[in-house]
């Protein structure tokens, strides 16, 4: 068997004839299914990218002095990190995401899975079929040495504000989940590329030092695709556990996974920059409000949606995720079922869209009141 023979069909594949149902609507189509940066990249990034673009030599793996610097200092100002971590740049989180059981070590190991939450982004199980071990789904830490069935988690990932519904992690649920690993000697992994986009409540870093005051077999990682619109540049990177970071870093020499110097650049940039973050949050609050009072007027059910970049929707009427993927299609407008993430009777709606598209898309909604 193959490593592409171990992993699903690629989902975005299943949506061909929704997509060519929703693109034939006499109004136009309004995409609000991934969730990619509309908005512009933030001036200081350009400018940094440009001020770098003569890179004529290697990047470093572990970044440049001013990334190094950046990274420490949006950690301590704006995640209330104050215990010595580690940080390693990443070429986007989705790369570190899926590769990390395997730089762990994890590959081929018997009895030995990664768990992961039971609603969750695929690329963690993707991760775990990548390293030919098997994703098990859970949200409890309490019941998952059941679920467990005598095997060993080798890595846990959490993710808080969560993809797809936006569920957010309270301070005694992040507890819990360091120690469960602690206990069973896991390394805990903590998904916090949402933390800036917190709507109903304010997500917490598992590096805060209310949750442990101790980072041995804690990371966490952060993106710059949704926080200051990166997604093209592929920017991102993790902190924690000074020993795990180290021995990240060596993998990542040696695989030549190294972030191109002007994007380090224009990373460092704007972590140290945050007016750029307020001003898209505000962007975003103000796509959300219209969009969910238009989905809650038609009777729709937001369920968690406390923070993230989308709305986890259903309706009572309708049973599957793909019939509401259908009903959508039908006013021109594609979103994403709830079984890309393991969840068939929700859709995820994304807020990663023009004012125009958000606008018009609650127009339609509200007009099939």
């Amino acid at each position: 068997m193959t490593i592409a023979d171990r992993l699903p069909t690629f989902p975005w594949d299943t949506l061909a004839a929704a997509r060519e149902r929703a693109q034939s609507h006499p109004e136009g189509f309004i995409d609000l299914t991934v969730g990619s940066p509309v908005d512009p990249a933030p001036q200081v990034a350009i400018e940094a990218l440009t001020r770098s673009s003569d890179a004529h030599g290697y990047p470093r793996v572990v970044g440049i002095s001013d990334l190094q610097d950046a990274m420490g200092a949006y950690l301590r100002d704006r995640w209330r990190v104050t215990t010595e971590v580690g940080t390693l740049p990443v070429i986007g989180t989705k790369e570190f995401v899926a590769w990390l059981p395997t730089h762990l070590g994890l590959a081929g190991a018997a009895d030995t899975v990664v768990v992961h939450p039971e609603t969750a982004y695929p690329t963690y199980a993707v991760g775990a079929q990548l390293a030919g071990i098997d994703p098990v789904a859970c949200d409890d830490p309490a019941v998952l040495d059941d679920r467990l069935a005598g095997r060993r988690a080798g890595l846990v990932w959490i993710n808080s504000p969560a993809n797809p519904h936006g569920a957010i992690l309270s301070a005694d649920e992040l507890r819990a989940w360091v120690a469960w690993c602690r206990e069973h000697g896991a390394v805990l992994a903590s998904d916090e590329c949402y933390g800036e986009f917190g709507w109903e409540d304010e997500p917490v870093s598992v590096l805060d030092p209310s949750i442990t005051d101790d980072p041995t077999g804690v990371l966490a990682i952060f993106s710059e695709s949704k926080r200051s619109n990166l997604a093209g540049y592929r920017a991102g990177f993790c902190a924690g556990d000074v020993g795990l970071i180290s021995q990240l870093t060596e993998i990542r020499k040696h695989g030549g996974m190294m972030m191109p110097t002007p994007v380090q650049a224009a990373m460092a940039a704007t972590l140290v920059e945050h007016r750029h973050v307020v001003e898209q949050k505000a962007r975003y609050r103000d796509r959300r409000d219209t969009l969910r009072q238009a989905l809650l007027a038609d009777g729709w059910r937001i369920d968690h949606s406390e923070g993230g970049l989308y709305l986890w929707a259903t309706r009572g009427d309708f049973t599957d995720g793909r019939a509401i993927v259908d009903h959508f299609a039908a006013l021109g407008i594609l979103v994403t079922p709830g079984d890309f993430y393991g969840d068939a009777t929700h859709v995820r709606i994304t807020l990663t869209a023009t004012d125009d598209d958000i606008a018009g898309a609650a127009g339609r909604i509200v007009r099939n009141v």
